[in-house]
């Protein structure tokens, strides 16, 4: 695997865990909005330090009673065909794993899911359907993405679907298009935009929506969850 980088400890990234976050290297989506270029883009992707697996089956070794779980994230972890051989390595840690992914790969995610590979998946849907391809910056098969959407919702893993509401590219219908589309499902988060360091600069400008405004979208579409809440 290639990884870029590891959280040494997260109280945010695995609902009501203690964990570490692992960073994978490579992405297929090209998200405008994207904070992570030096995992994403091929450029910045080659001066992005690499840290080896024995460091971390070294460090999760070393916080095994500490620790409760891992986060994968990206980039876009899904991608990597050594995926499930890494994540069976960590489970010989007895740790939870979490899967954070774009839901582009739903062999894969189905593969993971019926190994008993992840305990938890936060899936991000990036838009309503008609401004995919848009919103990833790349083409899609939009029918992969349903495809994982309803692998999760049939499945017996806990987890979440999440959007992040950027202002000049989401509006409240959109928020209310996915969620409709969504609709049933176990958990939806809000997630604010924040004006940090992005693939494409302009967004750096963009300033995010109030808390007033992102409270106005959830009373909308609360009904369609049974948790749905805003991540700021």
């Amino acid at each position: 695997m290639e990884i870029g980088g590891l959280q040494k400890l997260t109280l945010i990234d695995y609902p009501g865990r203690l964990a570490a976050t692992v960073f994978i290297i490579g992405c297929n989506f090209r998200c405008p909005f994207c904070y992570s270029p030096e995992l994403v883009l091929p450029e910045k992707i080659k001066s992005q330090p690499r840290i080896a697996e024995k460091e971390i089956f070294d460090f999760l070794k070393e916080r095994k009673n500490l620790l409760e779980g891992i986060c994968l994230t990206g980039g876009e972890p899904t991608i990597r065909q050594k995926l499930p051989d890494f994540c069976q390595k960590i489970k010989k840690f007895d740790y939870l794993v979490k899967l954070d992914t774009n839901g582009s790969n739903p062999k894969m995610l189905k593969k993971l899911i019926n190994e008993k590979l992840i305990d938890y998946v936060a899936m991000d849907i990036k838009a309503p359907k008609a401004k995919y391809s848009e919103a990833i910056g790349v083409k899609i098969n939009i029918k992969k993405i349903e495809e994982s959407i309803d692998i999760l919702k049939k499945s017996k893993i806990d987890y979440e679907f999440r959007t992040t509401v950027v202002p000049a590219f989401h509006t409240k219908e959109d928020i209310i298009k996915i969620a409709k589309w969504l609709s049933p499902a176990k958990k939806y988060y809000l997630q604010n935009f924040r004006p940090e360091k992005t693939i494409n600069p302009e967004f750096e400008k963009v300033k995010p929506y109030s808390e007033e405004y992102l409270v106005n979208i959830k009373k909308a579409i609360s009904p369609f969850f049974e948790v749905c809440e805003i991540r700021t």
